[in-house]
């Protein structure tokens, strides 16, 4: 091994909606984690491999923190609040805009005891002029103690590359922790159901998205294709009708968009088959909650 190598930890962290997902996806070159303009898309944490001939980041994408209104809801928040800990890099997304609110500062409180290097990075600089985003970096140099900032549009991909020099600087020199060829720790279970929840949340109306969950029911694969079937959970009888809508209509659409990435993912062809069931109540039911799988590490 390289002497000069350097691996380590980074957690990415902010507020709901700004862009976490999607950067992380950019900077690995895969979707792995989901993304939708509806808050709160991520739910547990997901962690991604970089490997490069200079080094490894594995990097932890995180729910973004919010006030907890159910157990589900208080579960995001810990996991996100956990991530901070037992890591090499912080990396704070926030949008690029020179209002900080409460959100942001909440977070900015929060750093103020983190231990190890802090990145801020600005996203979606391409929504904002050059002048306007001097303006925002001189709004946030002060609002924490950081150790770089990094504007980027992970939208774009303006300016990822520098990022990950700037990760890579802060990183300690060792082995790398996967094999070069590993991009998650998720299994394919997790993404495919993970994948079908986020066609769901594009496709249904706002008051239905954050009570539903997926659940992949079985996935077996033959020679040329995967016959997958998986279920949408939800909380009303009423949001069962919209999910399957007229007919089926919405289903169908739900299962085409899936099936898509599905098959781009898995790199073969699949049979998708969605059911949808009403469970009352799920995300604050400590039960349920640990069926759909969010379940606290203890480690």
């Amino acid at each position: 091994m390289n002497s000069k190598y350097k691996s380590g930890f980074a957690t990415l962290i902010g507020r709901p909606n700004v862009g976490k997902s999607t950067l992380m996806n950019r900077l690995i070159g895969q979707k792995i984690a989901i993304t939708s303009n509806k808050p709160q898309t991520t739910r547990n944490r997901i962690q991604t491999v970089y490997t490069s001939d200079e080094g490894q980041i594995v990097f932890l994408d995180t729910p973004g923190m919010h006030k907890a209104k159910n157990k589900l809801g208080e579960y995001m928040v810990k996991v996100a609040n956990s991530a901070i800990k037992d890591v090499d890099v912080v990396l704070w997304l926030v949008e690029a805009s020179d209002y900080i609110g409460p959100g942001d500062k909440a977070i900015a409180e929060q750093l103020k005891n983190v231990n190890v290097p802090l990145i801020l990075v600005i996203n979606k600089t391409d929504t904002v002029s050059r002048d306007d985003m001097f303006k925002i970096i001189d709004c946030y140099k002060d609002i924490c103690d950081f150790d770089d900032i990094v504007p980027v549009s992970a939208l774009k991909g303006n300016n990822c590359d520098e990022l990950i020099k700037v990760i890579m600087n802060y990183l300690p020199y060792g082995e790398p922790f996967y094999d070069e060829d590993t991009i998650t720790d998720q299994p394919e279970r997790a993404i495919v159901a993970e994948l079908i929840r986020e066609k769901a949340l594009k496709c249904l109306s706002d008051e239905i998205p954050h009570g539903i969950a997926v659940t992949v029911d079985s996935m077996k694969f033959e020679k040329t294709i995967v016959n997958i079937d998986a279920t949408i959970i939800c909380e009303r009888d009423s949001h069962k009708g919209i999910i399957i809508g007229k007919q089926g209509v919405m289903l169908k659409k739900i299962g085409s968009a899936a099936r898509y990435e599905i098959e781009d993912l898995l790199q073969m062809h699949a049979n998708l088959k969605l059911w949808v069931k009403v469970i009352k109540n799920w995300r604050d039911s400590d039960v349920q909650l640990k069926n759909y799988g969010y379940v606290e590490n203890k480690e």
